[in-house]
């Protein structure tokens, strides 16, 4: 939430310096002594965790990040008959049953499995959380406006030119938030983003954008008080800003070893290491998301960034039949106006 999930990278820090990113020409160099993985652009793990990985199984750990989710999906399916990855981590509950549709995953699945009731197919939970909007609590409190609680509410007047979200197409937050909307007003989900947008809702490619750039209460110190990112993000601000009830749809990160990967091995060392305890511990602040293990939460996380009570939980099944027919359609609603 996350992916975002959310993070420090996701909730926005830059990518660890020692991850290093590699190209898909370097890539295709890979030896067995090295294991690359096609990550999100706000995958995060520490120094220390990654010279752990690597001194633990005598492997070279390289990244690449494309970009958002929605971005991972695509270069996995379009490098289908060839392959320049080895394991992929960062593809969500929204996505998974797309990539296992497409046969770009192979079965593996780990001895030790603490998100084994979030799995779909062969894909491993790894981290999990809520896609929420957050509001800028000193915006609403000055303006002596009430947090909207609902979907409906934001096309309110009272919340026109407030809104910032992201692309359904591009980013796994604004497909979450797509699908909550669809879960929510069901066949008239087309004349709900009518309405949105008539309001002034704001729509930018990634989370990044919208929330360091846009969001009034980030960094960016941007125009906008409500702003599409996750339930854990008000920890990230101590305060600053908070969750927006009723508006939050659950969010799963899922790792998986690439089909016809050359390191299939270590792809699936690097799955049991993201199991580690060591990274369980890590992920609440290197990546902002909740660790499927039972580890210890930072202290400022039962002050900030508590689970809402009741997030949609849409069909995996039926989002990998419908998504990319609702993201053309999204599409050709935004582009027609």
């Amino acid at each position: 939430m996350k992916t975002k999930s959310l993070f420090v990278v996701a909730l926005g820090a830059t990518l660890t310096a020692t991850m290093a990113a590699c190209s898909a020409v370097d890539q295709a160099k890979t030896t067995g002594d090295t294991v690359t993985v096609l990550t999100h652009d706000s995958f995060s793990i520490s120094d220390e965790a990654k010279a752990a990985f690597e001194k633990e199984t005598g492997m070279t750990l390289k990244t690449t990040a494309p970009g958002d989710a929605g971005m991972v999906l695509n270069q996995l399916i379009l490098n289908k008959d060839n392959p320049t990855v080895d394991a992929v981590f960062g593809i969500d509950n929204f996505s998974a049953q797309s990539a296992l549709d497409a046969g770009v995953i192979a079965p593996y699945t780990p001895a030790s499995d603490p998100g084994a009731d979030r799995r779909i197919g062969d894909f491993t939970a790894i981290d999990y959380g809520d896609v929420c909007l957050n509001a800028d609590a000193a915006y609403f409190e000055e303006h002596g406006l009430e947090l909207p609680t609902s979907f409906a509410d934001l096309t309110k007047p009272e919340y026109k030119d407030l809104l910032v979200v992201t692309n359904p197409v591009t980013s796994s937050p604004g497909l979450a938030f797509l699908v909550g909307t669809i879960e929510e007003a069901g066949n008239d989900w087309k004349q709900y983003w009518t309405d949105l947008l008539d309001n002034g809702t704001k729509v930018v490619d990634s989370w990044s954008d919208a929330f360091y750039t846009d969001f009034s209460a980030a960094d960016g110190k941007g125009a906008f008080p409500l702003v599409l990112s996750y339930a854990s993000s008000p920890a990230y601000g101590e305060g600053a800003f908070v969750n927006v009830p009723g508006t939050c749809v659950a969010q799963t990160e899922y790792a998986g070893v690439v089909k016809g990967a050359k390191n299939a091995e270590g792809a699936e060392k690097f799955i049991d290491f993201m199991l580690s305890e060591q990274v369980q511990s890590e992920i609440p602040e290197t990546m902002y998301m909740y660790p499927v293990a039972d580890v210890a939460l930072p202290a400022e996380w039962e002050t900030y960034a508590q689970r809402p009570a009741n997030s949609l939980t849409p069909d995996p099944k039926k989002v990998a039949e419908n998504r990319e027919t609702w993201q053309k359609e999204w599409s050709a609603l935004r582009e027609g106006r």
